[in-house]
């Protein structure tokens, strides 16, 4: 692929927005300048899920441009939560909490960028460095009136749900982070599209040029809302292919075709190839399996992703369980039935292992479980099973 092949791709496939303007941004991609560009990650959880994954293969694109990719990891920011398009304040993680988090990022980002080419920083470097002074002179740059425009805010506000006045300082310190390291360009998907502005509104206050803001299409999870650790709604790019393929093969009809622009790597052409294959008939369940094909594939190579389509159809159309089972290893004993889910990773939830157990949708070594109240005597080697295509093993 030529230059201006590599530069157009990067600039239309999966992009929402640029500001100031795809044009200005394209001229700068032709000359010869070297660019920063700049993602924010928050370690809420220990995975990068695949919606997540979404910024990081547009970083891809700018690394491979020979651009300066700098991930900077939100280990101060963290401690506030980004208060986009959440519905409650996030509960505060504990500097330990978040150590474990970050402990396996590298592996994981580097399933999609180069290390070697690849910095790493992280924000509590600077951001404890500001004093109050400071923070009160970057709390003039904005005011409590646009805050409060923000859609999330906006329906707590109506709803009587607290807000905490250390959500408004989070786009701030977002915000800084541009400035902390000078970026040229910042990526983020829609959700973020204040607080990436406000790293250009920061830029100009410290008489910096104001980066691009390159926001990206959001790749809803399974459930039609947002894929967001917070929610426990992930396919995390480090699951184990079995699980990743069984998951993706319970995709709405509706989002397939979304997710093979968003989470494969297929051109533009092959995807309206399958477009133009659904409209005329094609099963669902067809476009579903070469979409979690690829996207295994993507994230665990050719042979993992032949393997992970032989088990599916084993257990969807032979009835068999599969192979390489994901194992769990907990204590022998007796458990109850929603405890048992939650320690086999099943349900995010007690609200969400109850659903399911009302609908049927777990069983123990073939047998249905509906009894929220049931206690469950494990073996080892016990089977589970969620829905029609999600297994775990118990061992001891």
């Amino acid at each position: 692929m030529s230059k201006i092949d590599k530069i157009n791709h990067l600039l239309n496939r999966n992009v929402e927005e640029i500001l100031p303007s795809k044009n200005a941004l394209k001229k700068v991609l032709l000359s010869e300048k070297k660019l920063k560009v700049k993602l924010g990650i928050d370690p809420t959880g220990p995975n990068i899920h695949i919606g997540r994954a979404v910024a990081l293969w547009k970083l891809k694109e700018f690394q491979d441009l020979n651009h300066q990719v700098i991930i900077i990891i939100g280990d101060f920011t963290a401690l506030i939560g980004d208060p986009s398009d959440k519905d409650k304040r996030r509960p505060i993680l504990s500097p330990e909490k978040i150590k474990e988090n970050i402990k396996f990022y590298k592996n994981q980002i580097g399933k999609i960028l180069d290390l070697k080419k690849t910095e790493f920083k992280f924000n509590s470097h600077w951001l404890t460095k500001l004093n109050f002074r400071d923070i009160v002179f970057l709390t003039r740059l904005t005011t409590v009136n646009q805050m409060l425009e923000r859609r999330s805010f906006a329906n707590r506000l109506n709803n009587k749900d607290p807000i905490g006045l250390d959500e408004f300082l989070y786009p701030l310190m977002q915000g800084y982070d541009s400035v902390a390291i000078e970026a040229d360009v910042e990526i983020g998907g829609t959700d973020q599209t204040f607080n990436l502005i406000m790293g250009r509104t920061l830029q100009k206050h410290f008489n910096q040029k104001p980066q691009f803001v390159f926001i990206t299409k959001m790749l809803d999870s399974l459930d039609g809302r947002k894929m967001s650790t917070s929610w426990r709604n992930t396919i995390n790019i480090n699951e184990n292919p079995d699980n990743m393929f069984g998951k993706l093969m319970t995709l709405r009809d509706e989002s397939i075709i979304n997710y093979f622009y968003l989470a494969t790597a297929m051109s533009d052409n092959e995807i309206k190839e399958w477009k133009q294959k659904l409209k005329k008939g094609l099963n669902p369940k067809e476009a579903k399996l070469k979409l979690a094909f690829e996207i295994v594939k993507r994230y665990h190579g050719d042979l993992a992703a032949i393997k992970a389509k032989e088990n599916f159809e084993k257990v969807f159309f032979k009835k068999e369980l599969p192979e390489n089972i994901e194992e769990i290893k907990i204590e022998p004993g007796c458990y109850p039935v929603i405890e048992l889910i939650l320690k086999t990773k099943l349900a995010a939830s007690k609200s969400e292992a109850r659903r399911l157990l009302k609908q049927g949708a777990i069983d123990i070594n073939k047998k249905t479980i509906k009894n929220i109240n049931e206690t469950v005597k494990i073996k080892d080697g016990d089977i589970i099973k969620r829905g029609k295509y999600i297994f775990k093993k118990i061992v001891f």
